[in-house]
């Protein structure tokens, strides 16, 4: 058994340990205790947050504006009482986004939580590479439908212009018929370019979109992340039960579905509740099926048939081109799975997305 100055000693070296790592850390850290009073910081806290060494052994109450996040004492509070670990993505009034993770420090004598330990990482950056690469994605495929749907009517139209032109008489137009024959030649070739654009459009091979092992947690991870602003927003819950996680996909194709499917759930949410999102996966005969469900608008029966065709919407309350549930169809349809959708007005909608599973 240590005597009292051995123990003196030794608490001495953990508390110079402690100090040391806090100083040393190159990730803004702060440790409050059990009382909401501020412990310790680390450097790069003391930068990020602009606090000063007079702010220690203060409640954090009194520099909680220093955070710019409102519920930061409810969230430390709550894990203090329940002991569980929390993370969180808040935004601070600069626009960054910082993933923040409250551990509890818990002393193992009583094993009793005796304040947090609270982590920040800076996620701007990958947030807004999710946003521009949704972005671009989506814009592209919007331009390649848009394209492919306006031309193919003028390309009719040419086509029984030229059929009318070879039934008039050739009399006087001698060099009618070549004519003819190169502008025939012409629109076919014009025709097998949008054929040959179509087929690899659904052959995965825009956008090297090549298929590989995927964890479908990862996947909603980036999806989450993407829409993080709007589920700030709207305050919307986003609950996750996966049941099965590896899947053989295009990583990309993956994430779009998914996005397309989260991103509608909370736009057409209802104003006199707080969207929920439920996000479940299980396997099923060959398939894993994914289902999205919400407590939203929901969608009337006679629409259920057509909200899959391009420039179709559910609603005009929320902006939209009526293309993202056309693009999840012909995505699914192509890698031989589908997509099916159940409904009930002003209860919400259950989308389910079948990805055919690999031996």
């Amino acid at each position: 058994m240590q005597s009292k100055s051995e123990q003196i000693n030794t608490l001495t070296e953990h508390n110079d340990e402690l100090e040391n790592y806090f100083r040393n850390t190159i990730i803004p850290q702060l440790f409050v205790d059990s009382q909401l009073i501020l412990r310790k910081f680390t450097p790069p806290a003391m930068k990020q947050f602009n606090l000063k060494a007079e702010h220690i052994g203060q409640p954090l109450a009194n520099v909680k504006e220093n955070f710019r996040f409102p519920t930061i004492l409810d969230n430390i509070q709550h894990v203090i009482d329940s002991s569980e670990i929390l993370e969180k993505e808040i935004q601070t009034t600069d626009r960054r986004w910082y993933q923040m993770n409250v551990l509890p420090y818990i002393v193992q004598k009583n094993n009793k939580t005796d304040g947090v330990i609270i982590t920040f990482i800076d996620i701007t950056a990958r947030i807004r590479d999710l946003k521009e690469q949704e972005k671009l994605i989506a814009e592209h495929e919007l331009l390649m439908d848009t394209i492919a749907h306006d031309i193919k009517n003028p390309l009719t139209s040419l086509s029984l212009t030229i059929e009318m032109l070879k039934k008039l008489p050739e009399k006087g137009m001698a060099k009618l018929p070549a004519m003819l024959g190169t502008a025939e030649s012409s629109l076919m070739k014009m025709k097998d370019i949008i054929a040959d654009l179509v087929q690899n459009r659904w052959q995965g091979q825009r956008y090297l979109a090549v298929e590989e092992l995927l964890d479908l947690q990862n996947i909603l991870e980036d999806v989450r992340l993407t829409l993080a602003a709007q589920l700030q927003e709207s305050k919307a819950v986003l609950e996750v039960k996966i049941g099965i996680s590896e899947i053989t996909f295009a990583r990309r194709k993956l994430r779009s579905i998914l996005y397309n499917l989260v991103s509608n759930a909370i736009k057409y949410s209802s104003a006199d509740r707080i969207p929920h999102v439920q996000i479940k996966s299980m396997e099923q005969d060959g398939f894993m099926v994914i289902s999205v469900s919400d407590n939203g608008i929901g969608i009337d029966k006679q629409h259920l048939n057509t909200i899959f065709e391009k420039y179709q919407r559910v609603a005009s309350k929320a902006e939209g081109n009526g293309v993202g549930l056309y693009l999840v169809k012909q995505t699914l349809e192509a890698a031989g799975g589908k997509v099916t959708v159940t409904s009930k007005l002003d209860e919400g909608s259950v989308f389910s997305v079948f990805l055919k599973l690999t031996e």
